[in-house]
């Protein structure tokens, strides 16, 4: 039996638990593993090898926290960090708890720098999922310092000019990891969402991130482009001064996003991973909106779309029927199709086991000319 692998995944969003699903199906099935997550009800199917362990949530109170504490500061090394909470005390022995009896191999920590910190502090070799933004900050150069690895969502052309050549040494880039990026064809797309074959289809697509995009910005795009039917899809913030024209349609959550993003002739989408991904597979002429992100990291990402040339950007919805025509024309003119698709890894989720179950045999190979004690075995 090969000794577990533990994962951590912020139980708030539905791309980390997809990610973690993925690599869990690729492991080998001697390979246990167990996650750690204050949800169990997030993720796809996992295989028999898996177990969710359900721990309270390290950012939302259970009721009865002191707030006489508040008041103290948080040192830099730590993000979020309250004191007097007994959530996070119980979650922090579950995890360390784990620790002594399973003796794992490797710790995968899907957003939290505190997990990582931990792993390394109880001796626990750690890999850290890596995300764009501004985070040279001490807790995550703590969290990625202190790594065996990191494994970045992404392709290696995203990444940013200030990851040094040690940092991306020990990175493993998985562009489409946990997203389906199986592109339906377009015509049967068009015709299982209802869109006709001649029409000319704009896509606007909010993920479940935020808040979603203003409906007045979109109402005058879609009267700056009349002869272009409009279809957003996740959530719209309504604006009471908003006057919308016939030519826009919201529908909301919808199960066949995929298809959406298949029949569509331009997509305007904000940058998150699992939007990122669906749109850089399908190849489509993309305007990319950056929304609201702790440590900007969708504005980071998309400077480094645009850097590679695989979207057009702008800060902000365009707020003008000009500034609307001048963002089209140029999403559609500069549109680069093979290069978004090579974006998009063949087998992301089958390397980075791989990659894992490499990096774990290196870690705990016996030093040369020594006998493996049993606690080395199995790796």
């Amino acid at each position: 039996m090969m000794r577990p692998f533990g994962y951590f995944v912020h139980h708030q969003g539905r791309g980390h638990a997809e990610r973690c699903a993925a690599i869990a199906n690729a492991l080998p099935a001697r390979r246990p593993l167990t996650i750690f997550c204050a949800r169990d009800d997030i993720f796809p199917a996992l295989p028999a090898h898996v177990d969710i362990v359900r721990i309270p949530s390290l950012f939302e109170p259970m009721g009865g926290e002191p707030t006489t504490m508040s008041d103290i500061a948080t040192p830099a090394t730590l993000h979020c960090a309250p004191l007097g909470w007994p959530g996070i005390r119980r979650a922090m022995a579950t995890i360390t708890s784990w620790f002594e009896t399973a003796n794992p191999a490797l710790m995968i920590c899907d957003v939290s720098a505190e997990i990582a910190q931990l792993a390394r502090i109880c001796s626990v070799p750690h890999v850290k999922v890596l995300q764009h933004g501004d985070r040279g900050d001490q807790g995550h150069r703590a969290a990625y310092d202190g790594a065996a690895g990191l494994l970045a969502a992404f392709h290696a052309g995203l990444a940013q000019p200030e990851w040094d050549t040690a940092m991306l040494a020990k990175t493993c880039f998985a562009g489409g990891l946990g997203v389906d990026t199986r592109v339906p064809e377009r015509e049967l797309a068009r015709q299982r969402i209802g869109v006709g074959a001649r029409e000319e289809m704009i896509l606007v697509l909010s993920g479940g991130g935020g808040d979603g995009f203003g409906q007045a910005p979109l109402g005058v795009g879609a009267r700056a482009r009349p002869g272009a039917r409009w279809i957003t899809i996740g959530p719209v913030q309504r604006d009471w001064h908003a006057t919308e024209p016939a030519n826009i349609e919201h529908r909301g959550w919808v199960d066949n996003a995929a298809d959406h993003v298949a029949a569509a002739d331009l997509v305007i989408a904000s940058t998150g991973n699992t939007t990122c991904q669906q749109i850089l597979a399908a190849g489509k002429p993309w305007l990319a909106i950056p929304e609201w992100r702790y440590f900007d990291e969708q504005h980071r990402k998309a400077d480094a779309l645009a850097a590679a040339g695989v979207a057009c950007v702008r800060p902000h919805l365009p707020s003008s029927a000009e500034a609307w025509h001048h963002a089209l024309t140029e999403t559609l003119a500069t549109h680069r199709p093979d290069a978004q698709r090579a974006m998009i890894s063949d087998t992301p989720a089958d390397d980075v086991a791989a990659w894992l179950e490499a990096l774990s045999k290196r870690l705990w190979a016996p030093a040369p000319g020594l006998i493996p004690s049993p606690d080395l075995t199995g790796a």
